[in-house]
Order: structure tokens, then sequence, then C-alpha cells
């Protein structure tokens, strides 16, 4: 592959893999490595469902690509420099990579956020457009520098609906040819030292994970707040949902609807909602 580069990619799961995989794959571009990060945050003890998930990469895994389960930056970074890597493409990483691992890559790194850059910087996005009622969010792909989403975009695309009921799942189904699309727009740019345009100063907000308060219903802000709120633990998970206290009773609040329907009424600030699902919270929880 005289004209490809060796790839390595960073992500979460067997479907982002493939996704990032066929796309260099099909642009005329080795992916050899992957990375998979078994801790939210480096040199922490590994997180509950990493390893379920890291059995499930590995037997997903091409024929003849490695998998690397770092448990720090600098163990990465090691590993990394073996591989001769012409571009890491990065996709779903929450750690912060130091210059030294930047420039192992002799073209730097792609990073692939899920916002129309500089819009929700962060570890969140996704999150946080449900949070805030967002009709839609966009992919941004970048090179990526040692501050967080900052760097200059090579490709970025808007228009992923995000419709009430947004699962994982659903999303993927919307978000995949669009972040395939980009990547190989930007594939195609990222040689080019010039290429990529700088980030603009205006709209910057940033997608940290979500505060404590936010895992607590608060009747003062309004009915679609709350709603939305809902919406952002069902996107986590079936089984999660904020906490709210309706006639002396404290549950985890499931699903909600903004229109009247059979269900536990709970009135905000402007107008109620209506607790459709929901589980009883233990005493001491």
């Amino acid at each position: 592959m005289a004209d490809g580069m060796r790839i390595g990619l960073i992500s979460f799961g067997t479907a982002e893999f493939a996704a990032l995989h066929e796309t260099c794959a099909a642009a005329g571009h080795d992916p050899v490595v992957y990375a998979f990060s078994r801790s939210l945050r480096p040199r922490k003890p590994t997180d509950e469902s990493a390893a379920r998930v890291a059995g499930e990469i590995t037997a997903a895994l091409p024929a003849g690509v490695d998998l690397l389960l770092p448990g720090s930056s600098e163990g990465l970074g090691a590993a990394f420099h073996g591989y001769g890597l012409d571009l890491l493409v990065c996709y779903g990483f929450s750690w912060r990579l130091p210059r030294s691992v930047l420039q192992i890559p002799r073209y730097g790194v792609l990073n692939i956020h899920s916002s129309l850059l500089p819009k929700y910087r962060g570890p969140a996005p996704v999150l946080w457009a449900i949070r805030n009622g967002d009709p839609d969010l966009g992919v941004t792909v970048h090179r990526m520098d040692e501050e967080f989403d900052t760097g200059p975009v090579l490709a970025q695309q808007g228009g992923v609906p995000l419709p009430d009921d947004v699962t994982p799942r659903s999303l993927w189904t919307d978000l995949s040819p669009v972040l395939r699309e980009q990547l190989s727009i930007a594939l195609d740019r990222v040689r080019d030292p010039s290429a990529g345009e700088p980030q603009s100063a205006d709209g910057v907000s940033y997608a940290g994970l979500l505060e404590p308060e936010f895992f607590a219903v608060d009747t003062t802000m309004t009915a679609r707040q709350v709603h939305n709120q809902v919406r952002t633990f069902r996107f986590m998970g079936p089984s999660l949902g904020p906490t709210a206290t309706v006639n002396g009773r404290r549950l985890k609040v499931l699903r909600t609807s903004l229109t009247p329907v059979d269900g536990i009424r709970l009135d905000c600030a402007d107008a109620p909602v209506w607790i459709t699902a929901s589980e009883p919270v233990a005493a001491g929880d």
C-alpha cells in the first residue's frame, strides 16, 4: 500500500471501531492497531463495564490488528512508538493526550467529535445536546492538540437528528453515515500541513461530565428542562433516571411526558410533566 497511511484507531466499542476501520480501509489506508481505554481517566481502576467491552472488541478484531488496553497516557505512547504510525484517528476517548503522544504519528492525530465545534467541547457533547433540548447535533473532524477539542477543523456537518426518544442505537444509525463521510474528507486533507480551518472564537461552549446536582429533579426548572433531564438519563441507560420526591415518595424518574397522559403529575416552574415510568428509591440510597 504505497500511498496508504499506517493508522492507529482509538475508540470505545465494536461498531465504532468497525466504522473507523472500514472508512480508513476504503480510502486506501491500513489500520494496524486499536486502543481502548479501560478507565474514564488514566491511572484509575478499570471501569466496571470495560472488561466486557474489551472482550467484545477482541472478538470482532480484524486479523492481524493488535488491541492495546492502556492504563496511562505514557503507556499508550510507549506502545504506539513501535507501530511506525502515520496517523491516529480518535473517536470517543476521554483522556487528554499529551504532546508526547500527539507527536508520534507522522501526520498527527485526528479527533472525531459529536458536535459542531466550537459548540460542546469536552467529553459529553451528546448528553448536553439532549439536556439542552437541541433538535440535532453535528460531527466535526479536527486536528487534535493539547487542549480539549480546540484544533483546526478538517471536516464538519450538522443535521443529525435528536428525536424525543433518542437512544444510543438509534443515534448511531443516523450518526455513523455522517461520521464516515466526514472522516473520508478529513483523511483526504490530513497530509497537507496547511489544511484545516481555525475554530471560531464565537459560540464556544463546554460539555463536561454531569454535575451531582443534575442527578435530582429541581421543580424550579421548567417542564421542558425536567423532561430533557430525564431524556438525558434515559440515553445513558434505560434503567437510569434522576430522583424526585413526589407526594412524600422518592422516585427514580425513568420517563416523562409533556402532554397529559396516565401517570404521576409533577408540577414544575411553568407547567407540569407527567411521570410515566418510575421506580421507588430505597431508603438510604
